[in-house]
């Protein structure tokens, strides 16, 4: 069911590559709530990914390629964005991140430093750099609203994650940095959200994410929120009804960050000792 949510709104969704992504569903639910919006993605992930099936399913919505570690790519999508929308820009998704000692399973304890700071860069510096381009241009209406995804493992250790985890927390503290100056400049809110495990292709290459994903399916008490569940929340974070919330990273994983240990996993422990 649809509310009209973000009708009259303009935005730009960072990352959407298949049908599997959570920024592919996020779009979906935007444009179902009545926004408008472009595409934008680095340039192989639009080879490799679906994204004109997607541009298609939200009223032939503009692809716009960017490589998001790029100062001059950010500001073209935005600069052209707004043309095309035609005004300033009221939100904001970030779904981007990527690292290659993940893709090449470089174990965390013998990181390749260079693939760190390219993790870095792609995983989190990127959402400042985005901030950044946007304050430059002018490119947000007041109480605009930017969102970065993030995943619980910026606060507790999953091995399997390697050096994401570094990543995610600093896109974390990136949110309550440019969210202090973007709040109090434009009143722009900025949070992030962190999302249950969920089977995104990104996802699906790190080691050990089915044993993830169950886990916390079996931990949470409402279990683990699908991608089209994220979308129905990013949306609330999107719209008007969330206008003084900022600088925070908002779990949206069923209840796995706040749960010790749940009845069904003791007695499974039990069964198997």
């Amino acid at each position: 069911m649809a509310y009209n949510l973000l009708k009259g709104k303009r935005g730009i969704i960072f990352g959407a590559l298949d049908e599997k992504s959570m920024a592919w569903q996020i779009a979906l639910k935007c444009f179902e709530e009545g926004a408008t919006f472009t595409l934008s993605n680095a340039p192989i992930a639009l080879r490799m990914g679906k994204i004109n099936e997607l541009s298609a399913a939200c009223g032939n919505a503009v692809v716009i390629g960017a490589d998001a570690t790029s100062l001059e790519d950010l500001e073209n999508v935005f600069t052209n964005s707004m043309e095309i929308l035609g005004g300033k820009i009221d939100f904001v998704l970030h779904s981007i991140g990527m690292s290659p000692n993940v893709r090449k399973n470089i174990p965390y304890t013998e990181t390749n430093y260079d693939n760190f700071l390219k993790t870095v860069d792609i995983s989190a510096l990127s959402f400042h750099k985005v901030m950044q381009s946007a304050m430059k241009l002018d490119a947000l209406n007041e109480w605009a609203s930017v969102v970065g995804l993030s995943y619980i493992a910026a606060q507790r250790t999953f091995p399997g994650y390697n050096d994401m985890s570094d990543a995610k927390a600093l896109l974390e503290s990136i949110a309550r940095s440019f969210g202090f100056q973007y709040g109090f400049k434009k009143k722009v809110r900025v949070n992030t959200v962190s999302q249950s495990p969920t089977k995104t292709t990104a996802g699906s290459g790190v080691a050990g994410f089915d044993a993830f994903y169950h886990y916390a399916e079996k931990l949470s008490p409402l279990g683990n929120a699908s991608a089209e569940e994220c979308a129905d929340y990013v949306v609330t974070l999107f719209s008007d009804l969330t206008r003084k919330v900022t600088m925070q990273n908002l779990f949206h994983d069923g209840g796995f960050s706040f749960t010790g240990v749940s009845t069904e996993l003791v007695e499974q422990m039990m069964l198997n000792k």
